[in-house]
């Protein structure tokens, strides 16, 4: 068709970022077993060999996805804190723009969960999911420092293990996607409870916090 034209006559780099892009979105719709490299590269309008071009295994295509969506995210966050004058409402806030990225498109929400379930089997998959988490980990807990030498936050806080629970809040947060919600209501209380605990603020549900 005409995209199959339209992409494969794309610069290497614009037509490899086309083809990622419907990797992500395929994989997430579906799975990583599931999804093959024939229906992302019919997705994408590139033949399968165009695809095997860029990424030399569907594996390689699926951490490339996960990459993907981890410096998107991290972008986000950055323009959120730098945003944030407020060195006390710095993780609240990375917390909040996690859910609301989820809520718009659940994609990365979607890879982390099956990532999660292939890497009891996959050592590739579970090598590149170790290595993700420490680096999701090592920005919270940065985060945290930072907000504590700003005196934003109580200085008796333990930046590796609350960084920690912030991992375990966006992995409940991926859990509420994938069954409709659950938590909707829960979220606002959740996060003044955080606020409180690590700022000594009262962050109450309908303040903003």
């Amino acid at each position: 068709g005409d995209r199959r034209v339209t992409v494969s006559r794309l610069p290497a780099a614009e037509r490899r970022a086309a083809v990622l892009e419907c990797a992500c979105r395929l994989f997430s719709e579906g799975s990583f077993r599931g999804t093959t490299t024939a229906e992302i590269a019919a997705e994408a309008g590139v033949t399968e060999p165009i695809l095997y071009r860029h990424f030399d295994s569907k594996r390689a295509l699926y951490l490339a996805c996960l990459e993907t969506c981890w410096q998107r995210m991290r972008t986000v966050w950055d323009e959120k804190l730098a945003a944030e004058p407020d060195p006390g409402l710095w993780i609240t806030t990375m917390g909040r723009a996690f859910i609301e990225s989820q809520e718009r498109e659940p994609i990365t929400s979607a890879l982390w969960i099956q990532s999660l379930t292939e890497a009891r089997d996959d050592p590739e998959i579970r090598r590149f999911m170790r290595r993700h988490m420490r680096d999701v980990h090592a920005y919270a807990a940065d985060v945290i420092r930072r907000a504590q030498e700003a005196g934003g936050m109580h200085s008796a806080r333990d930046p590796d293990a609350e960084a920690w629970i912030f991992i375990s809040l966006g992995l409940l947060a991926m859990a509420d996607v994938s069954v409709g919600g659950l938590m909707k209501d829960a979220w606002p209380a959740l996060r003044a409870s955080r606020l409180e605990w690590l700022t000594g603020r009262d962050g109450a549900p309908g303040q903003d916090a």
